[in-house]
């Protein structure tokens, strides 16, 4: 390019469309909104960035995942992104059954293991894990001993 053009046409060359200096002139070429085969007026999302915390860890892992994938999947990519990053504290158990996603930390109701992502209508969530009932077993023998343990212990007037 030679010294006598202006910059303008300098910085349009190097971008391969030639362009005037006037700014009135110049074409904008519009983008088209509604790629083919998709109804007028509706984007489909084909990609979620989510945010999902994991129990004790300081940050949330960042997942990339179809729309409609499920809660189920994504558990099991949270904990796989969480293992490969080698993120600390190390995680007791990487079995994504034996996990449950919230909302937040503050969410007591676990969220359906079937549900499609795109249905939740959030992108951060908190996974844990799921609560362990320990239950002993109780024989009719040492139950009946209790109940007259405690019949004995009223005072009598």
């Amino acid at each position: 390019m030679s010294s006598s053009t202006s910059p303008t046409r300098q910085l349009a060359a190097v971008g391969g469309r030639e362009t005037t200096s006037d700014h009135r002139s110049m074409k904008i070429r519009k983008l088209e909104i509604n790629p083919k085969g998709m109804d007028d007026g509706q984007k489909k999302l084909t990609k979620l960035l989510l945010n999902v915390t994991i129990e004790r860890s300081l940050r949330p892992v960042q997942v990339i995942t179809s729309s409609e994938k499920s809660v189920e999947e994504l558990i099991k990519s949270a904990l796989e992104i969480y293992v490969k990053e080698k993120r600390r504290p190390l995680l007791i158990e990487t079995n994504p059954n034996s996990f449950e996603l919230h909302y937040s930390q503050f969410c007591l109701e676990s969220l359906n293991p079937a549900e499609k992502l795109i249905s939740l209508g959030s992108r951060n969530f908190f996974l844990c894990l799921k609560p362990t009932v320990i239950v002993k077993p109780v024989s009719c023998f040492n139950e009946a001993n209790r109940k007259e343990a405690n019949k004995s212990s009223y005072f009598v007037d």
